[in-house]
């Protein structure tokens, strides 16, 4: 194996989750066996494990072996990685509903200031404790070292009124840097120049975190609309590259969770969902793992799940996604200042998701400041408008490149240009996609649209190339391998490209009768 394996884990007191990269040779059958201290823990036929009832404040070797071929009494295992997992001493619980705090979980009575003093109070020997019951709250901090744990039967409901999400903090949404109304939960300070500013912070629980929702949006975008009303009025016909005329008040609004300037942020188990825009959202961050969650967003517009932007070395797993928007969106900037400051996100993993509906694994559109080393893997993502989709207009500039993905399940894979979502200055040249990898994969050829509660499917081609209409800015290094078509709709082609250049390749294609 190579020697820059990634491997990694997280931990409690008692419980630890170990995940790793996809081996190169590894193929559907692929099996997993794991060891904890020298003894057999189980197997995994994914790439990532959990250990219960560990002791508290103790380290432990675990091994990770892979069987290519278990069904083959002759295969021998491949050790893959060791790692040293450490778990942590047990913290010191401040349960909302005690004094000092006293919070009710009646959903009636406001509890914001009651959370956000045994949020103020918390510190690395202790978490901020939520029972049984719902909270209601409007917008919170969590500084570094703290941890906010949800309990089974515990909601964190956050407020449909634009109040309680005030004073405005400075954010980025849809590629540029901007005034917008608090989050539910926030974390760091926005400053694309400085380090980062809030570490070791953890979400977990079995309970849930809900926003605001279409409510709050709606609420939000009315009192935008009333404010720039002047300068909405000014644009005259620009108003056209703008996804929607009501895109502009909407983009104050804040998301579930705002990570900024943010380092090793954990959420684990928790049902997540209703921002009243995106839902986990971290700008200028590093590390923040996502796993075993559900994300909601039904009935939101732009409700996207899970949104790295110009962020480094993150990854979501084992989650679930019932999305009206991205399920993962992946973002550095818009032009021309996404150009300028010049953040790339990179290193970013998705494997074992199920995105339910919505639009799946968005690379784009907001990507002026570069996006590579991007890995998926072991997810389903059929029944999706846009499956898997690499996207930016021709004004972004930046790139996309160093994207490998393999045993998924699509409704269909794009690598295109865009047209929506178009304001801001250009970019003297187009984006640039090159050097992406497609392997393993089985694709619908057709995408389901849920929008307004609808569940319709729409034929379209299993792959769509078309890179930009300028000479050195077609797609290109573009690779797809052993790759299930399902028969095509009639007058549909299963695979269409325009403006492609160097090193397109299709090897073991098939059609396969449709399902």
């Amino acid at each position: 194996m190579k020697p820059d394996f990634f491997i990694d884990y997280r931990a409690t007191d008692t419980e630890a989750v170990v995940f790793w990269d996809l081996p190169d040779n590894a193929t559907k059958k692929t099996t997993y066996v794991v060891y904890l201290d020298g003894q057999e823990a189980g197997t995994s036929t994914k790439t990532h494990f959990s250990f219960h009832e560990l002791p508290p404040k103790t380290a432990h070797e675990v091994r990770i072996e892979m069987m290519v071929s278990p069904e083959d009494p002759n295969a021998k295992a491949i050790c893959l990685s060791n790692i040293t997992v450490e778990t942590r001493a047990t913290k010191k619980a401040l349960d909302i509903t005690k004094a000092p705090y006293n919070a009710v979980g009646d959903g009636k009575v406001l509890n914001t200031a009651a959370i956000q003093k045994a949020l103020d109070d918390c510190d690395k020997d202790s978490f901020v404790y939520i029972p049984s019951g719902t909270f209601l709250t409007g917008a919170l901090n969590m500084h570094s070292d703290t941890e906010l744990y949800v309990d089974e039967g515990g909601l964190l409901q956050g407020t449909s009124n634009p109040s309680d999400y005030l004073p405005m903090i400075k954010s980025r949404f849809e590629g540029y840097e901007r005034e917008c109304y608090r989050s539910l939960i926030n974390m760091g300070e926005l400053d694309h120049d400085s380090d980062y500013n809030c570490r070791n912070v953890v979400l977990r629980g079995k309970g849930s975190i809900m926003g605001g929702g279409w409510e709050l949006a709606k609420a939000i975008a009315k009192l935008e609309a009333i404010r720039l009303k002047d300068f909405i009025a000014s644009l005259g016909d620009k108003i056209k590259e703008y996804e929607k005329p009501e895109t502009i008040a909407h983009r104050a609004r804040g998301r579930l969770v705002n990570m900024s300037n943010c380092q090793n942020v954990w959420i684990t188990g928790l049902t997540l969902g209703f921002g009243a825009s995106w839902n986990l959202h971290f700008v200028y961050s590093d590390n923040i793992v996502t796993d075993h969650c559900t994300i909601r967003s039904e009935g939101v517009w732009n409700g996207d799940g899970w949104d790295p932007d110009s962020s480094t070395n993150s990854s979501i797993f084992a989650c679930e996604f019932y999305t009206e928007d991205d399920s993962v969106a992946i973002k550095s900037g818009k032009n021309p200042e996404g150009n300028i400051i010049n953040r790339p996100s990179k290193n970013i993993r998705v494997f074992d998701c199920i995105c339910h509906f919505g639009h799946g694994l968005c690379i784009g559109s907001e990507m002026s400041g570069g996006i590579e080393g991007v890995r998926l893997w072991d997810c389903d993502m059929g029944p999706t408008w846009s499956g898997i989709e690499i996207k930016g207009t021709k004004k972004r500039g930046g790139y996309v490149r160093d994207v490998v993905v393999r045993n998924i399940t699509a409704s269909h894979v794009m690598i295109h240009s865009v047209t929506f979502n178009d304001d801001g200055e250009g970019h003297p040249v187009p984006p640039i996609f090159e050097d992406c990898h497609f392997e393993d994969m089985h694709l619908l050829g057709r995408f389901l649209d849920n929008n307004a509660g609808k569940n319709d499917w729409h034929d379209c081609p299993s792959i769509l190339l078309c890179g930009f209409d300028e000479p050195g800015h077609e797609a290109k290094n573009i690779t797809f391998k052993n790759i299930e078509m399902e028969n095509p709709a009639e007058g549909t082609d299963s695979i269409h490209m325009e403006y492609c250049g160097d090193g397109i390749s299709f090897e073991g294609m098939r059609s396969v009768p449709r399902s």
